[in-house]
């Protein structure tokens, strides 16, 4: 089923409609195609049995009437689009998904704001990375036989670097491991949340 518009005799009728029906849109773009469908017949199904149940009332005044129910779509819908767009990024594994799911839910609690930062961590990687391409003082170092650094140290001497230009795709993969699994695991805490 297609999401259909609500045609009113009244022409003012008929903007207000058009106008929150639009803003709807523009809360729900940010959702797959499917979902925003889903949001927009839902919304659009409350006016219209409203409408349907207020006919001796102008259209105008039934239709702000309802609109003042359902509330303004910036506010109602932001932890919907913000739970839809955690879904999304947690399937797809895309790196934009998962930060744009990441600062529409970082108000829901101390747990998204942990996952921020878990991600934020694997930036290190990738500067460990390009440190490695500019300064060959960066590596693993041990000191006998015991982890001392993943990074840079001034007088490597006494250390024993142990992967030379391996470095790079250690931290590659590095990177790839613990992005699958941080984000592994914020599907796991969303699936928690959803059976609370």
């Amino acid at each position: 089923m297609k999401f259909k518009q609500i045609v009113f005799e009244n022409i003012e009728a008929q903007r207000i409609y058009a106008n929150y029906i639009q803003t709807i849109k523009n809360v729900l773009k940010p959702l797959l195609a499917a979902d925003r469908e889903e949001v927009l017949m839902e919304f659009n199904s409350h006016i219209y049995e409203h409408l349907q149940q207020n006919k001796n009332v102008s259209e105008v005044k039934a239709l702000l009437d309802v609109i003042d129910k359902l509330g303004a779509p910036e506010v109602v819908l932001k932890s919907l689009v913000a739970d839809k767009m955690l879904d999304k990024a947690t399937r797809s594994f895309n790196p934009l998904d998962v930060f744009k799911a990441l600062v529409l839910n970082i108000t829901n609690g101390i747990s998204y704001i942990i996952f921020a930062l878990l991600y934020l961590f694997l930036g290190t990687f990738i500067f460990l990375i390009f440190a490695k391409l500019l300064n060959d003082d960066v590596g693993m170092y041990y000191k006998d036989n015991e982890f001392v650094a993943l990074g840079f140290i001034n007088n490597t001497a006494t250390y024993t670097e142990v992967l030379g230009y391996w470095f790079i795709p250690v931290m590659l993969v590095a990177i790839l491991v613990f992005y699958m699994l941080i984000t592994l695991l914020l599907r796991l805490k969303k699936s928690i949340r959803k059976n609370n």
